[in-house]
């Protein structure tokens, strides 16, 4: 079968070009074989082909039949203005930018691997991991029984990063092969759904699947690869044309479905909320809640509904009563309640100064050092050994607070529960902060961009800090910031897991033992705590084995994907808009 001929190897000859004319007829010279109508399921959503719609009435009704809870697209259409304004109320033209790389032309090598393969989905475990990697990052899932679809249809591909040391999925991408959806006679394919766990510790997971794909393609005998981008992604746009993407005159109709609100109807509110505020704001406006930013920097707001309403800070609200608040914001308090209640502590000491510290030292060998009062992981001094470790982790924490808790050092998993109104919502593992060599950069380098990838994902709410602590985390690993990281070298640069000091969260809410879940919930009603997020050591989720190291009062409710956290806080605070708004 000879390849179309598309004159992409020299200029764009955008009227012979079914794919980039997008005013009036079709190109004459091949207005029969795109006369179609074709559409590709890619599992979010489908993908139109507009240039295959002779009529601009039948794609707009085909937009107009989205399945509830997808994401439709309709790209290369002609007169995409003529096309809303046949459903002006229902249809827009999406503020996203089209990007094209010439595979005729491209040569593009593979990213070295730095312990991350690149491989086609396999199975529906598979799905179930990339579905946690669109969630985290507010993306439509994979519809049920996808996976048995997709491997029946060979246009679409998906491609999978996956790191080669457990085999956790950490990234995701989908192809769609225009010639063998509709013999495309521009011989084009596309890029879609692209995505990145914003856990992942790896650099370059992204630019190894566009790369990967582009040489799929471009082995297949296509010409192109197009993509589309919002127009206000620079670090995305600066990655395609790195790779030698270059804009094209294409244009995207979408549906004003809540899925893509924020794109016709612009920001709900000028003031900038933090994640954890964001999360719970973005849920109540689904549900029709009238949300009023009293503090933006403060993560303040009130909620109101049926004229009732609740002033929250983040996931703090109106429910939790001043006394119980001042049990979690104690850590010395909240362990006497705990322990009381016959759940199991850690022993701890509140230390008068620096020599009671040496003595509880002596007395567990490895020891924790943090003020009584404080948040975020700040002041907190973990897996002490050495005297003066000890000595300047206490006069750390005395600088933050007069109060200064010494704990016996717990080994295990740091395990995040999140209760809401006596039920446990989410659970994850909290990983410290870690590196990953590449045998050219310095150890001080590799933290620089972890930190900065870290604080992209999470709108800038977790940086790794280049400070005595990490500096004492590379020394006792036996390194120094200086060195280079040997190629694959995993180096935890933290000791605490806390998320704002560059920690990354695993989801293991199903692997939690009955007696941890059993403890969380109990230590919340001990507390009583409509919602509190505990910090739990465990030596084995599968195991009922716990010690119980804090309780906070605002836990943070993003980086729980898949799990309901701002779902269950709003079903509790507003419980008459549960049953409609369960996804």
């Amino acid at each position: 079968m000879s390849k179309p001929e598309n004159g992409i190897n020299g200029n764009l000859n955008i009227e012979q070009m079914g794919s980039l004319k997008h005013w009036g007829a079709p190109p004459s010279s091949i207005a029969d074989e795109l006369d179609k109508q074709a559409v590709v399921d890619c599992g979010w959503g489908r993908l139109i082909f507009g240039q295959t719609f002779r009529s601009s009435l039948k794609l707009a009704d085909q937009l107009r039949d989205e399945s509830l809870g997808r994401r439709d697209v309709a790209l290369y259409s002609r007169d995409p203005q003529v096309v809303v304004s046949r459903a002006p109320q229902e249809l827009f033209i999406d503020p996203s930018l089209t990007y094209r790389l010439n595979l005729e032309r491209a040569n593009l090598d593979e990213v070295p691997s730095h312990g991350v393969e690149i491989r086609p989905i396999a199975d529906t475990t598979d799905v179930e991991q990339v579905n946690r990697i669109y969630k985290s990052r507010s993306m439509v899932p994979m519809r049920d029984g996808f996976f048995d679809y997709q491997q029946q249809h060979p246009e679409l591909q998906i491609l999978l990063a996956v790191e080669k040391r457990g085999g956790a999925v950490i990234g995701c991408v989908t192809g769609v092969d225009h010639y063998l959806t509709f013999e495309d006679p521009d011989n084009g394919s596309s890029l879609w759904a692209l995505a990145v766990d914003p856990q992942c510790v790896h650099a370059g997971v992204g630019e190894a699947l566009v790369i990967a794909l582009a040489n799929a393609f471009k082995s297949a005998g296509r010409s192109f690869m197009d993509l589309s981008v919002m127009h206000n992604n620079e670090q995305a746009i600066q990655l395609y044309e790195k790779l030698g993407f270059f804009q094209v005159p294409v244009y995207c109709i979408k549906t004003k479905n809540a899925i893509n609100e924020q794109l016709y109807i612009g920001p709900k509110n000028a003031e900038k909320l933090n994640v954890y505020a964001q999360i719970i704001v973005d849920e109540a406006y689904r549900r029709g809640i009238v949300v009023d930013i009293v503090d933006a920097a403060g993560g303040f707001f009130d909620l109101s509904l049926g004229g009732r309403t609740v002033s929250c800070r983040e996931s703090l609200t109106d429910l939790t009563s001043a006394v119980a608040m001042s049990r979690c914001d104690d850590k010395a308090v909240t362990r006497r309640y705990l322990s009381r209640a016959g759940l199991h502590v850690p022993e701890q000491q509140l230390l008068q100064d620096e020599a009671e510290a040496l003595a509880f030292l002596q007395r567990h060998q490895r020891i924790v050092i943090k003020p009584a009062r404080g948040e975020q992981g700040v002041g907190v001094c973990v897996d002490l050994s050495d005297a003066e470790e000890v000595k300047a982790a206490y006069a750390l924490a005395s600088g933050y607070c007069e109060r200064v808790v010494g704990e016996r050092f717990v080994s295990g998993d740091d395990v995040r529960i999140i209760v809401i109104h006596d039920e446990v919502v989410a659970a994850a593992v909290r990983h410290p902060a870690s590196v990953v060599g590449d045998g050219v950069h310095s150890i001080n380098d590799l933290i620089r961009k972890q930190s900065r990838r870290r604080a992209a994902a999470t709108q800038g709410e977790s940086v790794i800090p280049l400070d005595d602590e990490t500096q004492r985390c590379v020394c006792d690993a036996g390194f120094t910031l200086k060195q280079v990281l040997p190629k694959g070298h995993h180096l935890r640069v933290r000791k605490t897991a806390n998320l704002h000091t560059g920690g990354t969260m695993q989801d293991v809410t199903d692997r939690l033992h009955p007696e941890l879940v059993k403890a969380a919930v109990c230590g919340a009603q001990v507390l009583d705590m409509p919602l509190v997020g505990f910090d739990f050591i465990v030596p084995d989720l599968a195991r009922p084995e716990y010690a119980i190291i804090e309780a906070n009062e605002r836990p943070g409710l993003a980086n729980h994907e898949p799990q309901p956290t701002a779902e269950r806080l709003l079903d509790m605070l507003f419980p008459q808009t549960a049953l409609a708004h369960h996804r």
